[in-house]
């Protein structure tokens, strides 16, 4: 991994802290729920991804809570900056990370594939 690598990988963790932090201290406690799951920042550290856990919420809460968190953005962006010493923080973009339920479902369907299939050794004796 090479030095700036390491320094990108930095700035994700430093990230994944302060950026829960900065929700908690907000005015909307729907906001305040939110679970951040992963930051990724872009090489340039100008940008950063900021992967949610999409939890039950339905479509349109999806939708209202990333409006409502895009409204925040400067809010918590401005938090990470003056809790680290930045001179400026990466531009964030709020996900939902749909990528654990879409891996649950892939399980669930191959234990339901695993029981509809017969057993190797179970019916084949003469």
């Amino acid at each position: 991994m090479t030095p700036a690598e390491i320094r990108i990988k930095r700035t994700d963790a430093i990230l994944a802290e302060l950026i829960p932090e900065a929700l908690s201290l907000l005015n909307d406690a729907r906001l305040r729920e939110l679970d951040v799951i992963e930051v990724r920042c872009s090489r340039g550290k100008s940008d950063a991804k900021v992967y949610l856990d999409p939890h039950d919420y339905s479509d349109d809460e999806r939708r209202l809570l990333l409006q409502q968190v895009r409204k925040a953005r400067p809010i918590i962006e401005d938090y990470c900056m003056k809790d680290q010493g930045w001179f400026r923080s990466p531009t964030l973009e709020f996900i939902f990370d749909d990528h654990f339920q879409k891996t649950k479902q892939l399980d669930e369907l191959f234990k339901q594939i695993s029981k509809e299939r017969p057993q190797e050794g179970e019916g084949n004796e003469s």
